[in-house]
């Protein structure tokens, strides 16, 4: 059994407009995401939207608006990713973080975890987004951005 830590972030990057950065799955092509990752040690959470940003996308999320939209998504562990966890552990909560660039840019993707990248409408990321608790938390950029739908 593994030691990785069933609590996690999703972070919404996006820009200004309304459009957000989703990748492209290395284990799993065709699955797009915003960036995800689990808390190390006793990490704040905010350290760890930071770490997986910079791991992901090669970006400094402390030279942007990184917030804490204050939503826990709690989910069950695919049965063929339990493993990674320590015994008995089959729930993860998933803090939700939005990151705000000026305007999109290029990323640095780290090869082993994605193929590619794309910058959406935030309703075509949200179509793309094979997590429904991504595609719901791309939903509510609008509200977020101040945007009308």
């Amino acid at each position: 059994m593994g030691s990785k830590q069933p609590v996690s972030v999703l972070v919404v990057i996006h820009s200004r407009d309304g459009r957000a950065l989703l990748m492209e799955r290395a284990d799993k092509p065709g699955y797009w995401q915003s960036v995800t990752g689990s808390r190390e040690g006793g990490e704040d959470l905010m350290d760890t939207a930071r770490r997986e940003v910079a791991e992901e996308t090669g970006l400094d999320a402390s030279r942007f608006a990184l917030s804490d939209w204050h939503i826990v998504n709690r989910y069950e562990i695919y049965e063929h990713w339990r493993h990674r966890y320590p015994e008995g552990v089959t729930h993860n909560d998933e803090h939700v973080f939005g990151l705000l660039l000026p305007e999109p840019c290029e990323v640095a993707l780290a090869p082993r975890e994605h193929l590619g990248y794309r910058w959406l409408p935030w309703h075509e990321a949200a179509a793309l987004a094979f997590s429904p608790s991504n595609a719901e938390a791309l939903r509510m950029l609008p509200e977020k951005l101040g945007l009308s739908g």
